[in-house]
């Protein structure tokens, strides 16, 4: 039976703030060519000419930054400056280039939690480890407790895994939501909601988020647990599960097309009874274009038995 809770207890959506694909988050390979390049040798001949030897450089170590002269008994050594990037670039062949700090920010809007803008960033702190920060700014009314104030507010750091040359991301996370949506907000002596008041910390978000992208293929799992951690045992506290799966082909750089699932169940009420709030099915169409910016439009049937009505998404981000 599908149930729709009071203030958007449905607002459990946290799973949105990741709901972004993760497409624009992979590290770019750079490929790198070098070429042969010669030092020449000036030595002094009794006869005043000079001998010019030449050599290969192609895998020299350590090049200097400049043209440097050197003095070698009676003659020179001069090292070239076209022969100094070229050695390095010699040396620096088949090495990966260094990932960039990445920035997401995407803004979301769907039949359930309305809209809300979400945002994740990556610093890379080893050849295959980000550091991951993200944020969900929620603005639908009935998340707080109305009239627009105590907007729940969700923020979280983790950690972001690249295998497969970075194809596969592999990225678990914890955060923490802040107004009443889960603690129902600020208490009286006896333990009863206020109507009035947010809490900092009102639930924590332990999560999973796993992306998988190559030439024709991309997928894409989350799975979060909204669970109450303050006023957890009082009457009304509420956790929640979100989780999702979309998998889809590739059919050029710019469009690609696939099939979404996506579950929201209320699995505790301090209190109450417990209910899956929906199932949702359907197809999405995505675009993306080279500098990092995509839109996603994902459409279909809530399966949920006694589910009235279908559902739609949109998602529109850029990544830099």
């Amino acid at each position: 039976m599908k149930t729709r809770f009071a203030c958007a207890v449905s607002a459990l959506t946290l799973g949105c703030a990741l709901s972004a694909p993760a497409f624009a988050q992979g590290p770019e390979g750079a490929a790198i060519e070098a070429a042969a390049t010669t030092i020449a040798v000036t030595g002094a001949g009794t006869n005043g000419e000079s001998e010019i030897v030449g050599f290969d450089l192609t895998k020299a170590a350590a090049p200097a930054a400049a043209a440097i002269p050197v003095g070698v008994g009676s003659g020179d050594v001069t090292v070239s400056s076209a022969a100094i990037a070229a050695a390095a670039a010699a040396a620096a062949q088949g090495a990966p280039a260094p990932r960039d700090e990445r920035f997401s920010v995407v803004l979301n809007q769907d039949a359930f939690f309305g809209f809300f803008p979400t945002f994740n960033g990556l610093i890379p702190v080893s050849d295959n480890v980000d550091l991951s920060f993200y944020g969900i700014m929620w603005t639908t009314d009935a998340f707080g407790n109305g009239l627009g104030s105590d907007l729940w507010t969700e923020f979280g750091i983790g950690a972001n895994f690249l295998l497969n040359d970075g194809k596969l991301q592999i990225k678990p996370q914890v955060g923490l939501t802040n107004g009443a949506l889960l603690s129902r907000g600020v208490r009286d002596d006896d333990g009863d909601p206020t109507g009035t008041g947010g809490n900092f910390a009102d639930g924590i978000v332990p999560s999973l988020t796993v992306n998988y992208l190559d030439d024709s293929f991309e997928a894409e799992y989350y799975g979060g647990y909204y669970a109450a951690l303050r006023n957890r045992d009082e009457v009304g506290a509420l956790d929640f599960l979100h989780t999702w799966v979309n998998a889809g082909y590739r059919f050029t750089s710019n469009f690609s097309a696939g099939a979404h699932y996506e579950l929201l169940s209320n699995t505790r009420t301090e209190g109450g009874s417990t209910a899956v709030v929906y199932q949702w099915l359907g197809p999405y169409v995505q675009f993306s274009l080279k500098k990092g910016f995509f839109a996603r439009f994902t459409a279909g049937a809530d399966i949920e038995e006694g589910g009235d009505g279908d559902f739609y998404k949109l998602a529109v981000g850029m990544s830099f």
